[in-house]
């Protein structure tokens, strides 16, 4: 569904994508992490043709994003910051022109508002909203579209835990319909719980990508195991067939309250791999 191939990107003599490459399989969410600054946006630009790669090919839906059409670019969902809602507007009338604009029947407009939980808000104008409602009128217009990809540029960025959580209900409920997801973030937490894959990017180059238990697993190089004794002792041993003899005779004792293993997140492989942390600026 989306096909990074060699691409670069320069403005100027500044070079921010350096031959970048990376496939999304149709009906996964694929997240691209890397602090602010990274290059994130200038991928999703060229991706869905708002911006043309200095070299290489960025492919969606099969074609080069050069030659979108019109009724291609109707296939695909942005959610960015720059995509902005107009202000003095109600949801419901931001959602009337954009239904307008695209074609859409406009009785899809009360019923994904109520998909996003804004039924309640649709006479609400944009500029009284908060910035969760906010996202989620935001949202309410890319999934109107029906698309087959959708592009969320950091769409939970600054929003409260509960909101969050909304939020990536949304999104792996349109996964789960079928569609294809391709997600920016920094927040490490997000990205292991919403993506099938991730591709960690720095100052425009990939540093290593693929499903994130895989890259913990790839990264650990402690390779321990931590304990948690009910009398609240706490032990680190290596993993090893002798750990496993201890293991068992603190079970069979009735001494053993948890057990953990070493495997690092995304935010400490991230910063093995760079020695930058993801939330950067």
């Amino acid at each position: 569904m989306i096909k990074c191939s060699a691409v670069s990107k320069s403005f100027g003599s500044r070079e921010v994508i350096k031959n970048v490459s990376f496939e999304v399989k149709k009906g996964e969410i694929f997240g691209l992490l890397g602090p602010s600054g990274a290059g994130k946006t200038t991928l999703i630009r060229m991706l869905t043709g708002r911006l043309e790669p200095g070299s290489g090919d960025a492919e969606i839906l099969g074609k080069n994003s050069r030659k979108l059409s019109g009724d291609d670019r109707k296939k695909i969902g942005i959610m960015m910051d720059d995509f902005g809602m107009y202000e003095r507007l109600s949801c419901r009338d931001n959602l009337k022109l954009f239904a307008e604009i695209y074609g859409i029947d406009k009785r899809k407009v009360s019923e994904t508002l109520e998909q996003v939980g804004l039924k309640d808000s649709a006479g609400k104008r944009a500029a009284d909203l908060s910035k969760g409602m906010l996202a989620r009128l935001q949202l309410a217009r890319v999934f109107m579209q029906s698309p087959d990809v959708i592009f969320l540029d950091e769409p939970t960025s600054g929003l409260d835990p509960q909101t969050m959580r909304s939020i990536h209900e949304l999104i792996l409920g349109k996964r789960d319909e079928g569609c294809t997801i391709f997600l920016t973030t920094h927040n490490m937490e997000e990205a292991h719980k919403l993506c099938d894959r991730v591709a960690l990017l720095n100052e425009g180059v990939i540093a290593d990508q693929g499903n994130p238990d895989e890259l913990c697993r790839k990264y650990d190089s402690k390779k321990s195991i931590k304990l948690h004794l009910k009398n609240g002792e706490d032990m680190e041993i290596p993993f090893d067939r002798v750990s496993a003899d201890t293991i068992s005779d603190l079970m069979e004792r009735g001494e053993l309250s948890t057990v953990h293993t070493s495997e690092p997140n995304l935010e400490t492989v991230f910063l093995s791999l760079t020695g930058r942390k993801l939330e950067e600026n």
